[in-house]
């Protein structure tokens, strides 16, 4: 069974659609790249994949279930969604943000989940977050926020993890500590679905790709196959070929 299948999802704004009957399918154990220009529909479509957003018309399955029809709670038992540039002014350190993520996991009446405080502290740690457990999230770097609301998501302990631009505030080391986690977690069983703008850092580390442009799905498939040098010029503009990375021998394409 595929994971994740959205199908005929449009998304409108008074007389404007953001996101025009786009189907695809993220296999499982994959990390899959949500590709397209800025304005190309990334973040709207991540959204309602989410279920924070709903569709005109479409549907959403994770593991044959509807998501659009489950309770906000269930949904987010199964579900995680790390947004771009999440904001807070509340006075509230690292670890109280992370364990926000075990919320949909705590009895409704009051009994607390006794394994949360391990959950918390591995999820922080696999997040690179620990050192800001302390910390309120105000005072905190761009990047350094980025590590505490992945470990928020992590701690969801989710089956689909949905993530915008994870790479946005993170030095290189950062952006490649946070692809290896994302790999292991694919690994381990999650389906990933990241929305990425550097189309050459989701090339090389990315198992498939869906491809957007002016909202509609133009392309998903394994990532070597799909994003072609022809594709990539029609959707970016721009001139692409694949090589060979002389530092890891992986494929790695190169753009010009």
């Amino acid at each position: 069974m595929t994971p994740l299948r959205v199908a005929d999802v449009t998304v409108r704004v008074d007389d404007k659609t953001l996101v025009d009957a786009a189907t695809f399918a993220a296999p499982a154990g994959a990390v899959t790249a949500l590709l397209g220009p800025n304005g190309a529909g990334k973040s709207t479509l991540l959204r309602v994949v989410a279920g924070v957003l709903r569709p005109a018309v479409g549907s959403v399955h994770v593991d044959g279930d509807n998501l659009l029809a489950m309770r906000r709670r269930d949904r987010a038992r199964r579900v995680a969604l790390v947004e771009q540039d999440a904001t807070t002014e509340l006075p509230l350190t690292g670890r109280a943000v992370a364990g926000l993520g075990r919320t949909p996991h705590e009895a409704l009446l009051g009994g607390r989940d006794p394994s949360s405080d391990a959950v918390v502290t591995q999820a922080m740690t696999d997040a690179g977050a620990l050192p800001f457990a302390d910390r309120e999230l105000p005072s905190l770097s761009g990047g350094e926020r980025q590590r505490v609301l992945l470990a928020r998501a992590l701690a969801q302990k989710p089956r689909l993890l949905l993530l915008d631009e994870p790479m946005n505030h993170l030095d290189i080391a950062a952006q490649l500590e946070v692809l290896a986690l994302l790999s292991r977690l694919a690994a381990d069983g999650v389906t990933v679905l990241a929305a990425m703008h550097d189309l050459a850092l989701a090339a090389s580390q990315a198992d498939h790709v869906v491809v957007l442009a002016d909202g509609r799905v133009v392309a998903s498939g394994p990532t070597a196959a799909t994003l072609t040098p022809d594709l990539i010029h029609e959707v970016y503009g721009v001139r692409a070929a694949w090589t060979t990375n002389p530092l890891t021998g992986k494929p790695l394409l190169a753009i010009g």
